[in-house]
């Protein structure tokens, strides 16, 4: 089968074409012929900082997370799916899990789900990372009816997804942008827009909550961002976030009485556990998109399985707004 690989880590030029052996088929795994995949932040680090993640393949190996594609086989114990099956997933690209940037790939079947049917191959390979990090964040942080929620990166990648979740389950939704660009999005997606450069913590906060705070908060800006993140929640309030490798001072978390939720999706494919909650989020997802709740956002820029060099650059660029896609 064709793949691009990578056979050292380094820049967005490392990736090669190949010529691989077509995966075999083992128990509790599907035999997927990939038709699109999509690009994601953790897909690139892995690309640039290699050993000094200790998830990342051996070399050399096939990247690449999300998938999209139509099952070619099924292992003999393989229930609920079947050959013909158009599927999607993040199930491989890291430690000892082949990527999808191949013809093929070999899935863990409970790391995947029936794509949604009012989805195109392309649109449905956008999903998986960034709809079961938003899912698993909100969840976790207790999203609920009338709620007011605040996502910090509205117009990101997790942060498109998280914002329309939010209001499939009934909260009042608000989301910083720093563009027109962005802020226009966001409020298509049904939040209201916040301009974090012209608007302060304490303006927004006052303006949207009367000044008690947001009972949540997804912050997918993260890192120092943290902080504005505490600033704005309310006492008692939640935060979920992504981006928490940093050092913080968390007295003002203290003084609130604030619940922080660190959200990394990888620890069911990593470490082998849990994997079938991935399956089962992916599953919602596709019923939440297909009910007209949800939409990915695509870039305006297309890429081929043989251009994913130029899609990881102008991914990693952030020239662009929306997931970046390949189509095999």
């Amino acid at each position: 089968m064709k793949a691009m690989i990578i056979k050292q880590f380094g820049d967005s030029d490392v990736f090669e074409a190949a010529e691989l052996p077509k995966p075999e088929l083992k128990l509790g795994h599907v035999l997927v012929r990939v038709e699109a995949s999509s690009v994601n932040p953790v897909d690139y680090k892995i690309r640039e900082l290699g050993e000094s993640l200790p998830f990342s393949p051996s070399l050399p190996a096939v990247l690449g997370m999300d998938f999209a594609g139509t099952i070619e086989a099924i292992g003999d114990d393989v229930k609920g799916f079947q050959v013909g099956d158009e599927v999607y997933g993040c199930a491989g690209g890291l430690g000892d899990l082949p990527g999808s940037l191949a013809e093929y790939l070999l899935a863990d079947v409970r790391l995947i789900a029936h794509k949604p049917k009012s989805l195109s191959m392309a649109e449905s390979a956008a999903l998986p990372l960034v709809s079961i990090t938003a899912f698993e964040g909100l969840q976790r942080a207790g999203v609920a009816k009338g709620q007011k929620v605040l996502v910090h990166g509205g117009s990101g990648g997790v942060g498109h997804i998280a914002l329309q979740l939010a209001k499939f389950f009934g909260a009042d939704v608000y989301a910083t942008g720093g563009g027109e660009k962005q802020l226009a999005l966001i409020e298509t997606l049904g939040a209201t827009p916040i301009h974090y450069k012209t608007q302060t913590v304490e303006d927004y906060v006052l303006q949207h909550t009367a000044n008690l705070g947001f009972d949540m908060i997804y912050d997918t800006v993260g890192a120092e961002n943290l902080l504005q993140s505490m600033q704005a929640a309310k006492l008692n309030g939640q935060i979920a976030t992504t981006v928490s490798l940093i050092e913080l001072d968390l007295s003002l978390a203290h003084l609130k009485g604030l619940s922080m939720h660190v959200v990394f999706m990888l620890i069911p494919m990593i470490h082998n556990i849990s994997r079938e909650t991935h399956g089962v989020i992916l599953k919602n997802i596709a019923e939440i998109v297909d009910a007209g709740e949800l939409r990915p956002v695509l870039a305006e820029r297309t890429f081929t399985l043989e251009q994913v060099s130029e899609a990881h650059l102008y991914a990693e660029s952030g020239a662009g707004m929306g997931k970046v896609v390949l189509t095999h």
